[in-house]
C-alpha cells in the first residue's frame, strides 16, 4: 500500500517550522518508492509464493518433479508417494478430513494453484485457495510458524486484493474483453 503523496508533503502553512535540512532527500526516497509498479510487486510476489507452495507439493508425488532453479525434470505421470497419507495421518492430524482424503487434496491443491499463480490465471481465486490452507496450516498444523504464515497470508491477500497486475493472463483476458480492473 502506497501512502498518500499530501502525507508526505511539505507543510503548508507558513507558520510551521521549516524542514531539516535531509527532509527533502527522504521526500525524494519515498516518491521514487512510491513509483515501483504493483505489477512488478505482484509479479515477485506470484513467483516466490507459486514457488513455496509447488515444492510442498512436490514432497507428496513421485513420478513427476520439475524445479525450474535447481534444474530437476523428472517427467511422468504423478502418483501420491508413499509418505503423503503417512504425514497427513501422523504428523499433521487434520480435524474433520481423514488423511487419505486431504493428501491427495492438498498435493492436488499445491500443484495446480500455484501453476495458476504462475501464469496469472484466475489469480485472485487460486490465491484465496491457498490462503484457506494457509490458515488451516497455521491452526491446525504449525501454530507456532506464524511468522512464516504471516508472510505468506500477506502475499496472498495482496494478490486477493490487487490482482496479478499487467504481466499475467487475466490482465490479456480483461483488456480482450472490456473489463477494466479498478
Amino acid at each position: 500500500m502506497t501512502m498518500p503523496t499530501s502525507a508526505w508533503s511539505a507543510p503548508a502553512s507558513a507558520t510551521s517550522a521549516p524542514l531539516p535540512p535531509w527532509a527533502g532527500f527522504v521526500l525524494s526516497v519515498i516518491a521514487l518508492f512510491q513509483r515501483i509498479p504493483d505489477s512488478l510487486i505482484a509479479f515477485i510476489g506470484r513467483f516466490s509464493i507459486a514457488a513455496v507452495f509447488w515444492k510442498s507439493g512436490q514432497t507428496k508425488i513421485e513420478g513427476l518433479a520439475i524445479d525450474f532453479i535447481d534444474g530437476t525434470f523428472t517427467l511422468g505421470l504423478p502418483r501420491l508417494s508413499e509418505s503423503a497419507v503417512a504425514l497427513f495421518r501422523d504428523e499433521y492430524r487434520l480435524p474433520l478430513i481423514p488423511p487419505e482424503l486431504a493428501a491427495p487434496l492438498a498435493a492436488f491443491a499445491e500443484h495446480l494453484f500455484p501453476i495458476l499463480i504462475l501464469l496469472g490465471l484466475a489469480t485472485r481465486f487460486s490465491a484465496l485457495a491457498l490462503l484457506v490452507m494457509t490458515l488451516v496450516i497455521q491452526i491446525f498444523v504449525y501454530p507456532d510458524a506464524y511468522p512464516t504464515h504471516g508472510v505468506w497470508a500477506a502475499v496472498l491477500l495482496y494478490l486477493v486484493a490487487k490482482g496479478p497486475g499487467v504481466i499475467s493472463l487475466d490482465y490479456w483476458i480483461a483488456r480482450r474483453h472490456g473489463v477494466r480492473d479498478r
